[in-house]
């Protein structure tokens, strides 16, 4: 019986080490097209991402502006119109030179121009609040 026993466990032992094992390379394969995998891939991909999207569309492009042209043109219009009135006040109220070096009262702001080396200095400040703010322009 003990010979039986070995040779239940031993035959089948050496069954399987005198068997020639074959495997093969493991080769990787992308699944995304755009790093070479599969190009019919392409929809199954964009479909899962759109799946997983929390985010909702707001009618805004990436940038944040209104997708809808008719607004858009009424921004840009309303844009270069307040640029045009800006132009003309200071025109009017600088002279044709624009801002000349001093110090201007224009209602409760004081402004004030120091031209430098590197470029021009404005400074305004609110005479009420007494807030102040600097602008610098550099020369190009």
């Amino acid at each position: 019986m003990k010979n039986s026993m070995y040779f239940i466990f031993i035959v089948p032992l050496l069954t399987l080490l005198s068997i020639n094992l074959q495997a093969q390379d493991f080769v990787y394969k992308p699944t995304n097209p755009a790093f070479g995998g599969d190009t019919f891939n392409h929809s199954w991909l964009m479909s899962s991402a759109q799946a997983q999207n929390q985010f909702k569309d707001d009618g805004r492009s990436a940038y944040g502006v209104e997708d809808d042209p008719v607004k858009s043109f009424a921004d840009d219009l309303n844009r270069l119109v307040l640029s045009q009135l800006s132009r003309k006040l200071i025109e009017e109220q600088f002279g044709e030179g624009g801002l000349q070096d001093g110090t201007y009262l224009l209602g409760d702001y004081q402004i004030v121009v120091n031209s430098g080396g590197g470029g021009i200095t404005v400074g305004i400040t609110d005479l009420i609040s007494g807030t102040q703010t600097t602008v610098e322009v550099p020369y190009f």
